[in-house]
């Protein structure tokens, strides 16, 4: 007996993973910022085990305006991931977009807002691997990028080329499409 899974199936399927993955990188990001908050208004201590397995505890007392920076790029990159997910639920939700006709205005548009959220993630991320790096040549002792979620720049990168490819597609397709409405 074989399962045919339809395409709306799909999309229900899907619709339900982006919530959760929306739903776990608000926490992230909330868990961040929370842990920033708590660094500066409680006690130097959180650093140690700053979120997950990221201790930055040696980049406290090495200078807390270094540490500043790397939390803040922890958080946008956190943030930009929220964002992200956010879009493509409201994708789903959103019912003035049509699948049937899927050259319209607005998947483009979103296809640009999801492009250029996930060009900043890329950048952020590099940045902040990079300032890492830096700090470690320095003699800081940092954790790796994984831990502190700042990396796969260059796939989130990739992913942003390929995208912005998709909507110039798109967009044609919007011009090929209106060519066509005006010959019938």
């Amino acid at each position: 007996m074989e399962i045919k899974i339809t395409t709306q199936q799909m999309l229900k399927i899907l619709q339900v993973v982006s919530w959760i993955i929306f739903i776990g990188l608000c926490i992230d990001a909330g868990g961040i910022v929370f842990n920033v908050v708590c660094t500066f208004a409680i006690s130097p201590l959180y650093t140690s085990n700053f979120w997950k397995e990221a201790d930055l505890s040696a980049l406290y007392r090495y200078d807390p305006g270094y540490f500043v920076v790397i939390a803040l790029l922890m958080v946008i990159v956190a943030v930009l991931k929220a964002l992200l997910f956010y879009l493509i639920i409201k994708l789903f939700i959103n019912k003035r977009l049509n699948l049937s006709r899927p050259f319209s205005f607005e998947i483009k548009q979103l296809l640009l807002n999801i492009s250029w959220l996930i060009l900043g993630i890329g950048l952020f991320s590099h940045s902040g691997r990079e300032y890492a790096e830096w700090l470690s040549k320095r003699g800081v002792k940092m954790p790796d990028p994984q831990s502190m979620r700042l990396d796969g720049a260059d796939v989130w990168l990739f992913m942003a080329v390929i995208l912005f490819v998709v909507a110039q597609v798109i967009k044609r397709g919007i011009e090929i499409q209106r060519e066509n409405d005006l010959t019938i």
